[in-house]
């Protein structure tokens, strides 16, 4: 049998806040155990929440980065479950005034655009932390609360997506806004994102749709899409041998590369949602909407589009570039004072991400700033040097920061361009290797090179290749 794949995605963000949502307590990642909370985020008796307002403000401008109809009437409600890690047996969420509902997320997918819908957009407070010893037979857990109050952004998407491929890009996408809007800092080894799945199988070509497994603990993107094909795998041979797909959780086991059953779904689980009482409804203006608004940058998929429109990019290049906000920034800068769009991409995407790399530098922290880099292609354009050694001076640059006009001058690297200097050396190496000379004339085109290769010897590799390629051809064929 052939199978239609149906994939949704949950998404939590915790949002860049320096407090908890409802308290002044430190919402920073690595904190020692137990030492940012106090008696909001543990739930002791009489304690009373304040909303966090920055931690609003970047929830606004995802849902409005995330083209989500905006309920002006807010409010949150109590989301009632047992768990060790939640303080108070409840979670501050949003269930009846989701603050953002019915958006969507514009993808590219090699070179094909879809839009995955968005069933909403809210904001509640994140759960600690249960901590498990590892030492053999341990027969206990330790609970730390420091994450408890964090602010948390979860973004449920529609059951859209047909493929792995998709939920991929789904995820990469929906990462750099968030990144490009500066309301998280999308660390996933600091659980700052996390994503849990929903897949389905349904006979190719049905409405019907199959029900449905969730996949939680899932650390990584990796995880997620190695999770996701160890699911269609598994649920289609199912299918295959006429058995039920059960509606489950199940978690993802990262050693053994697979699935195992965590709870079954059979039922809607009841949270009891009621209003919270501790924090009053509220109402938002069209005006308040609109200030968040104007502080929305161009987002990653729309500035792609613009990099290949505009400055004749590929794809391909103009997707590396976007993928980092201050990277596609520092282009930007670079064709506002050198209009040389191809050259630039070329060194932004080969050298300079490379180093960074190997520095684990940020473009921000970069020595070779715009100017310096583009001061660089001008070199290489007028002929000044030659493309080899602008790669040694960037390596250069890179180490010292100094500009590159300062490197050629105390090197002496400036290409030799002077015909009249460059003759004199083209002849006594053309007199120096006649059977070479001869083996060109007979047709051995690579001769040529081993010509060049003396003369760049003589000079240093300071001599202009191009105008020694002709005078080279020139005075061989005379």
């Amino acid at each position: 049998m052939e199978y239609d794949v149906v994939i949704g995605l949950e998404t939590h963000a915790e949002l860049a806040t320096e407090t908890k949502l409802f308290c002044g307590c430190e919402a920073s990642f690595g904190g020692e155990p137990n030492t940012q909370v106090c008696p909001v985020c543990l739930a002791l008796p009489g304690a009373l929440p304040v909303m966090n307002r920055k931690a609003f403000e970047c929830a606004l401008k995802a849902a409005l980065a995330l083209n989500c109809r905006i309920d002006k009437v807010s409010n949150f409600d109590r989301k009632g479950y047992y768990y060790p890690d939640l303080p108070k047996n409840y979670q501050v969420s949003q269930n009846y005034h989701n603050l953002g509902v019915d958006g969507f997320l514009e993808l590219i997918i090699n070179g094909n655009e879809k839009k995955v819908g968005l069933h909403n957009v809210h904001l509640e407070e994140d759960a600690g932390k249960l901590v498990h010893p590892e030492e053999s037979g341990a027969d206990y857990s330790c609970v730390d609360f420091n994450r408890a109050g964090v602010p948390l952004l979860e973004i449920v998407s529609n059951p859209e997506l047909t493929n792995v491929e998709e939920a991929e890009a789904y995820m990469q996408t929906l990462r750099n806004v968030l990144l490009y809007i500066g309301v998280s800092d999308c660390k996933m080894e600091e659980g700052s994102l996390r994503f849990e799945a929903s897949i389905s199988l349904k006979t190719k070509g049905s409405e019907k749709l199959g029900d449905r497994v969730e996949i939680k603990n899932l650390n990584s993107m990796r995880a997620v899409i190695k999770s996701l094909q160890y699911e269609i795998k598994r649920q289609s041979k199912l299918l295959d041998q006429g058995a039920v797909i059960e509606r489950e959780t199940r978690l993802w086991d990262e050693n053994n590369q697979k699935s195992e059953r965590m709870r079954s779904k059979e039922e809607a689980q009841d949270y009891r949602y009621f209003p919270e009482p501790d924090l009053v409804p509220f109402t938002i203006e069209d005006k308040y909407i609109e200030e968040i608004k104007s502080q929305i940058p161009e987002l990653p998929v729309y500035r792609l589009k613009r990099f290949v429109e505009e400055y004749g990019l590929t794809s391909y290049d103009a997707n590396i570039l976007v993928d980092e906000k201050l990277i596609a920034d520092y282009f930007e800068a670079c064709v506002n004072a050198y209009s040389s769009p191809k050259a630039i991409s070329n060194w932004i995407n080969n050298d300079i991400l490379r180093e960074l790399n190997e520095t684990k530098t940020s473009i921000s922290d970069f020595a070779v700033n715009p100017k310096m880099l583009t001061d660089l292609i001008k070199l290489v354009d007028d002929g000044a040097i030659s493309n080899a050694t602008a790669k040694t001076i960037f390596m250069e640059m890179a180490q010292t920061g100094q500009g590159p006009e300062v490197i050629v001058e105390k090197k002496g690297l400036k290409q030799i361009s002077n015909a009249s200097e460059l003759e004199s050396i083209v002849e006594l190496v053309i007199n120096e290797n006649g059977k070479v000379v001869e083996d060109y004339k007979n047709g051995k085109k690579n001769a040529l090179g081993f010509l060049m290769g003396k003369i760049m010897q003589k000079t240093k590799g300071k001599a202009n290749p191009k105008i020694v390629n002709q005078m080279l051809e020139t005075k061989i064929n005379q």
